[in-house]
């Protein structure tokens, strides 16, 4: 088949979304599909489109179901079409009613779907390849945090968290990821020049984010609204424990039962259970068997399967 895959940020923007796409992409060649990855549809005829974000890709979105109404059209949800623009915004709504197909990238994300959208839904699973582990460093409790600076993603709260730490604590949380705006990078700085054991490193190369995630002990993630952190899969495919704010993206990706959440927005909390991380080895080694088994879940295999079977569908229909 012939596929137009949108997304709402090219390379250039090196985020979840087009990580997500170029891999997608990749998944969809090897099956076979002929595959155009566009932020905006160039009007060029496609058996199929799947189009990553309902309100932003919403253009893209329109242009094909108007010209090829009978055609196939899937839209992926992301975290911000989730739990704030399907509920809200128009253009995302009338999205949702043409599609024949919707895309979740975790169990709960169908919670936040009508009974007809939920029908017409599957989840799928972000992944990651296996990453090596390298040794950690000795006289440090290696943390990281991984995203750009943006409200969403509650940059800071490790940040603050650090400040409650234990006086003896070797913790040291690094954070990788670019500022989005300047009041960010203005933040950043002041963080980092009051509270020393944090160290924002910025926008840095994927394979150096990979890099930091082998030799880490602990990942935070301390989001606001998630839709399904490619991250999560990450930490996980290095066999590093997360810590995550537990809200539904992050509960739909590691299980109702993990036991590594701390409530959205408390750094006392999050400080507290990344000590027991560091002192308690029984602690760390129940949320590292936890994630071993949430890992299952996301492996390219799994990812790959589920994503072509879910453009299987459309192939003996498709105009």
């Amino acid at each position: 088949m012939r596929i137009a895959l949108i997304t709402p940020y090219g390379r250039e923007h090196r985020n979840g979304n087009w990580h997500t796409a170029s891999r997608w992409a990749r998944f969809l060649r090897e099956a076979g599909h002929t595959v155009r990855v566009q932020v905006e549809w160039d009007g060029r005829s496609a058996d199929l489109m799947l189009a990553l974000h309902a309100r932003r890709s919403f253009a893209s979105i329109r242009g094909f179901a108007e010209r090829y109404p009978t055609r196939p059209l899937i839209v992926t949800l992301t975290g911000t079409d989730l739990y704030r623009d399907i509920h809200e915004d128009p253009d995302a709504q009338q999205a949702l009613e043409w599609a024949h197909r919707i895309i979740v990238l975790q169990e709960r994300g169908l919670d936040e779907l009508a009974p007809n959208l939920a029908a017409k839904t599957r989840v799928i699973y972000q992944s990651a390849p296996d990453i090596a582990r390298q040794p950690a460093p000795p006289h440090a409790f290696e943390v990281l945090v991984i995203g750009h600076l943006r409200a969403e993603k509650d940059p800071f709260r490790a940040a603050l968290a650090t400040a409650y730490l234990p006086e003896h604590s070797r913790i040291r949380v690094t954070h990788l990821g670019s500022a989005l705006s300047e009041d960010m990078a203005e933040t950043a700085e002041m963080a980092q020049a009051k509270l020393p054991r944090w160290h924002w490193r910025g926008d840095v190369p994927h394979k150096t984010v990979l890099k930091h995630l082998s030799r880490a002990h602990l990942m935070v993630i301390s989001s606001v609204m998630e839709g399904g952190a490619n991250v999560i899969c990450e930490a996980l495919a290095a066999g590093v424990p997360v810590l995550a704010s537990e809200m539904p993206g992050n509960v739909g990706m590691l299980g109702e039962d993990y036991p590594g959440y701390f409530p959205v927005g408390d750094e006392r909390r999050l400080a507290a259970l990344m000590a027991m991380a560091e002192n308690d080895p029984s602690f760390l080694a129940e949320l590292a068997s936890h994630a071993r088994q949430r890992r299952a879940l996301m492996r390219p295999e799994q990812e790959a399967s589920r994503l072509r079977q879910a453009v299987a569908e459309f192939e003996q229909t498709s105009g």
